[in-house]
């Protein structure tokens, strides 16, 4: 169980925080099995209520024999403390208003790009956490939008950007290790009821997997499947949206998104939805998110 991998998303440290403070008062016992809780994974950016370090610790994570920063130093313990468990749970929160909603990975595959063998015990989670809308695709998106990047010749941002690698981050890491892993977007970052999200997420996966001694609520009955399909990265500083955008609101095909600094129009390809917009990403980085429904069943609850 993890928060603050990014420092200024403090909704999975309070309920992390709440979860081990009742574990210390004996008001909640670990029944069976191990579970490590890490309140605070990036403890400088915390520190300085900021996203990031030195760099975002939720990309390119992997271990490295000479350590360039702080994020590479926490990587070199963080991966082979998460390749000792069977599963994780990484509690986030967003910039824009907007309800909870999970990331999940693949469907097991055999493929290069992200291997995976535990898509029915991540869907068995995931409908547990008391959130209905659930999202999948990062890293074949990430994908993708690495490609286009390096087919400009003029792009903005770091070589590092460029590394397809660079999409990695604790769930995919997670998975590369053999085990299932969930993002919990618990909701917005000043939402006060973000915490109390992560917290019921936390009971709800040690009750499920009878860690705890807990009452199992009913998995969310019918939930909203949503597919990344494309990343556009923002070229310059002058891009701008056309309006003021939350994650999910729904966009038709050919809608106004934003415009480009050249005055270009950036458009939807398609009905879909916005996630993730960052009207202050930096040039070069990603802007926005554009998904559709996914025609997955997420069953074995």
């Amino acid at each position: 169980m993890l928060g603050a991998v990014h420092g200024n998303e403090v909704a999975g440290t309070q309920a992390i925080g709440r979860v081990i403070a009742d574990l210390d008062s004996g008001a909640l016992r670990i029944a069976r099995g191990t579970v490590t809780f890490v309140p605070v994974t990036n403890p400088l950016a915390h520190a300085r209520g900021t996203r990031v370090g030195d760099r975002n610790l939720n990309r390119n994570l992997r271990p490295t024999a000479v350590p360039q920063d702080f994020e590479d130093r926490i990587a070199n313990r963080l991966c082979p403390l998460m390749a000792e468990h069977d599963g994780l749970l990484d509690l986030h929160s967003f910039n824009s208003p907007g309800e909870a909603f999970a990331l999940i990975g693949p469907p097991d595959n055999a493929g290069d790009l992200e291997p995976f063998a535990h898509a029915a015990q991540e869907a068995r989670v995931v409908r547990h956490l008391g959130v209905r809308r659930i999202v999948e695709g990062w890293l074949s998106t990430y994908e993708r939008g690495v490609a286009r990047r390096r087919e400009r010749s003029a792009r903005a941002g770091t070589a590092l950007d460029t590394d397809a690698s660079y999409g990695v981050g604790t769930t995919e890491t997670m998975r590369s290790c053999g085990g299932w892993a969930i993002t919990l977007e618990c909701g917005q970052h000043a939402d006060p009821r973000g915490p109390g999200v992560g917290e019921q997420a936390i009971r709800q996966v040690l009750a499920l997997l009878k860690l705890a001694d807990l009452p199992l609520q009913p998995p969310v009955a019918d939930p909203e499947v949503l597919r990344l399909e494309e990343v556009t990265d923002r070229l310059h500083e002058g891009d701008c949206f056309a309006r003021e955008w939350t994650s999910f609101d729904p966009l038709r095909a050919g809608e106004l998104i934003g415009q480009r600094q050249d005055g270009t129009e950036v458009t939807a390809p398609a009905d879909g939805r916005i996630v993730f917009p960052n009207q202050r990403a930096e040039p070069g980085h990603e802007w926005f998110y554009f998904a559709r429904p996914s025609p997955r069943r997420l069953d074995g609850a």
